[in-house]
């Protein structure tokens, strides 16, 4: 008897060790309140200082939003959109798509009143993770709470972002490939994209669709013939300049005019359109843009908790840089 206890407690023992590793896995070392102990204010420093900024610069939202996804879809949620190129490496900052990314002030400024706490201490992919929702929150979007613990990448390259990041001008098959190498499904997908909801474009992300869809000097079918008068007056060939609303007329509200707009035949990058080349996208755009986008809000939240969570470095891994755009 002593014998089977002994052994029935040894595998018990082991299999609680298992569970705490996958648990641990599958949460991927963050939790919520990191910073408890080590950095008690550091969310109300961030809070305070993304403020100081959206409060004056509204239209900052949108931008810091997709930093932080272009962050995520690159190599996770490791702050690599972040760092400097070098005399010997391109980083991710200077490839095309993230060319137009705007708001590193804000994380600069919110970085360093951060570092005066609580030297070495916060991560700057964390910080991003916290602005993003700060920014999204003070402009009347959702509020979600952010597990934390991230820790900085060393590593950059530009070639990278080309194959990872969801390009404006792809089809429904790549988003969802894209989109399930992250580990993220079709609905994460539709949600997601309603982040277009706020933001402007230049017109370099769709004059395709306007002016040469098949090399043929022709139009994109998908796209609402009257809608490509509108964005043909304000977009030229060639235009790489002018800025464009993604969703007209409520692109600095958070809310779910965006489904309406994709219903409509009216999304503005291919992308866009693209959820309707799917059955359960389609369904998500049709259901938000009937019922006022009634579960919108609580899908955005939980779908950024998921994406926040993609490929994240943790424990011992990479580093907490002193300057985000600098490694140590």
């Amino acid at each position: 008897m002593g014998i089977r206890q002994k052994l029935l407690s040894f595998l018990f023992s082991q299999l609680i060790l298992v569970l705490m590793v996958s648990n641990h896995s599958n949460a991927m070392g963050l939790k919520l309140g990191y910073y408890h102990k080590t950095c008690p204010n550091a969310e109300s420093i961030i809070s305070k200082t993304t403020y100081r900024f959206i409060s004056r610069a509204p239209t900052l939202a949108a931008p810091l939003l997709r930093m932080h996804f272009h962050d995520c879809f690159v190599r996770g949620c490791d702050g690599s959109v972040l760092l400097n190129s070098t005399k010997t490496n391109i980083s991710e900052k200077d490839a095309i798509p993230n060319q137009s990314l705007r708001g590193y002030h804000v994380i600069d400024a919110v970085k360093s009143t951060v570092e005066e706490a609580c030297p070495g201490v916060v991560s700057c992919a964390d910080i991003l993770a916290l602005v993003a929702r700060d920014s999204v929150s003070m402009i009347h979007g959702p509020y979600w709470k952010v597990p934390l613990g991230r820790r900085d990448g060393r590593v950059s390259i530009l070639n990278e972002v080309f194959a990872e990041l969801p390009a404006p001008f792809a089809n429904i098959t790549q988003l969802k490939q894209m989109f399930a190498a992250k580990g993220l499904n079709a609905k994460d997908l539709a949600v997601l994209s309603g982040g277009h909801t706020i933001g402007t474009s230049h017109c370099l992300g769709f004059t395709n669709r306007l002016y040469n869809f098949t090399g043929k000097g022709d139009t994109d079918p998908s796209m609402d013939p009257n809608y490509i008068v509108k964005l043909k007056q304000k977009c030229k060939p060639r235009d790489t300049t002018t800025l464009v609303e993604m969703d007209p007329g409520s692109f600095k509200t958070f809310d779910e005019a965006y489904y309406t707009l994709v219903a409509k035949r009216r999304g503005l990058f291919q992308s866009d359109s693209a959820l309707l080349d799917d059955p359960e996208t389609k369904a998500y755009v049709i259901l938000q843009a009937s019922t006022h986008g009634s579960t919108f809000a609580k899908d955005f939240a939980e779908s950024m908790v998921k994406m926040g969570q993609v490929g994240v470095l943790t424990g011992n891994q990479g580093e907490i840089r002193k300057h985000c755009a600098l490694v140590n």
